[in-house]
């Protein structure tokens, strides 16, 4: 799961039939409340009310639904569905906001409560990265090595770093010749993927091995391990790209790393503040003031402050966060919240859910334009 996402443009909004209006800024203040060849892709039919004007789009993958939902913010309301392949899990934009990226996978799905010797083996035909051009709504897919299942996009749009959660390596795949490039090893059970805001380093979790592998973008050759929580699930980076926050699901933690000196500065007890919290999906307000962690079957997000780096709010979210995305003025956080089939909205000021949205039977990871 990741905390940046990249935005959409205004021609593709139009493209997709919602018109936008521009979003402002906002001062927010903590409150104390408790994953080849090119295909079309299928699309629902959008209700009457998406025609209405809107404040931006969500793209939320749906993990045993394989397809993404698309919602209009400004009506609450579906107004796509897009078959990007079986299993989607990580879901960006690009830089120039043009195309949705999904990762998509063949590994049938495990987790808790599921005797993995029972499943069926993976079909690696299904494995990749699947490109849908937001215009015309066609698909191309890229490769993605074994069991694509998150990845981050360098700022200039030339390539995909993915983990490889079944094969303990994250793939560099080059967009423009559709070929992955370098295959580098990072742990067992690889899954949250950030680049650094210069673009300089890619970092990547293991579950495995609680570490994170930070990888020189230039040579493509990890440089750097950093121990962190157990079971780390994603990175979020602050805007100006002094600092990185790594969640850990297990340890109940989140990990606050110096990103130039690659060492850990502190290491923040979310459990103790949220009892029962599996710290998961990351994300950070716009004006980097603020860094949002979604605590899966504890049933909160946690807020905290970066100046102080501590929890000053903890949002009751009581539907399973996973995904997190913040809005471009940071007045809206929306969480996917795994099995309960929707998102929920923030409020951002208030620190309280307003509203949830249906988002198909199983969301994992969230995307926003603008």
């Amino acid at each position: 799961m990741s905390g940046r996402c990249s935005w959409l443009s205004l021609g593709s909004l139009i493209a997709l039939g919602a018109g936008v209006v521009a979003c402002s800024g906002g001062e927010r203040k903590p409150a104390d409340t408790a994953g080849g060849a090119e295909s079309t892709a299928a699309v629902a039919p959008a209700p009457a009310a998406a025609a209405s004007v809107a404040t931006g789009l969500v793209y939320v993958s749906d993990e045993r639904g394989n397809t993404v939902t698309v919602i209009d913010v400004g009506t609450a309301r579906v107004v796509k569905t897009i078959n990007a392949g079986q299993r989607p899990r990580g879901v960006r934009l690009t830089p120039d906001g043009k195309t949705l990226v999904v990762a998509v996978s063949g590994s049938p799905i495990g987790g808790p409560g599921v005797d993995e010797s029972k499943l069926p083996p993976p079909d690696r035909s299904k494995d990749g990265i699947a490109l849908v051009d937001l215009a015309t709504q066609s698909i191309r897919r890229l490769p993605g090595g074994h069991d694509p299942e998150n990845f981050d996009i360098t700022p200039d749009g030339k390539f995909i770093y993915v983990s490889n959660e079944d094969a303990g390596t994250a793939s560099v795949i080059d967009i423009a010749t559709a070929k992955i490039i370098a295959t580098v090893k990072v742990g067992g059970e690889p899954e949250g993927v950030e680049i650094t805001p210069d673009g300089g380093e890619a970092w990547v979790t293991s579950e495995e091995k609680a570490t994170v592998t930070v990888i020189n973008v230039a040579t493509h050759k990890a440089i750097a391990t950093i121990n962190v929580g157990k079971r780390p699930r994603s990175v979020v980076f602050s805007p100006d790209g002094s600092k990185a926050y790594v969640p850990a699901e297990v340890g109940g933690t989140v990990t606050v790393v110096d990103v130039k000196a690659h060492k850990v500065l502190k290491t923040l007890d979310i459990a103790a503040t949220s009892p029962g919290a599996k710290p998961m999906g990351s994300a950070i307000s716009p004006d980097g003031r603020f860094v949002y962690i979604t605590n899966g079957r504890g049933g909160t997000v946690s807020v905290i402050e970066t100046t102080t780096d501590s929890v000053v709010a903890t949002i009751k979210d009581p539907e399973r966060p996973w995904g997190i995305a913040v809005s471009p003025d940071g007045k809206r956080i929306y969480t996917a919240n795994g099995p309960s089939d929707n998102i929920a909205v923030i409020d951002a000021a208030s620190n309280t859910v307003i509203s949830t949205i249906p988002a198909g039977g199983s969301p994992w990871g969230v995307a926003l334009s603008r």
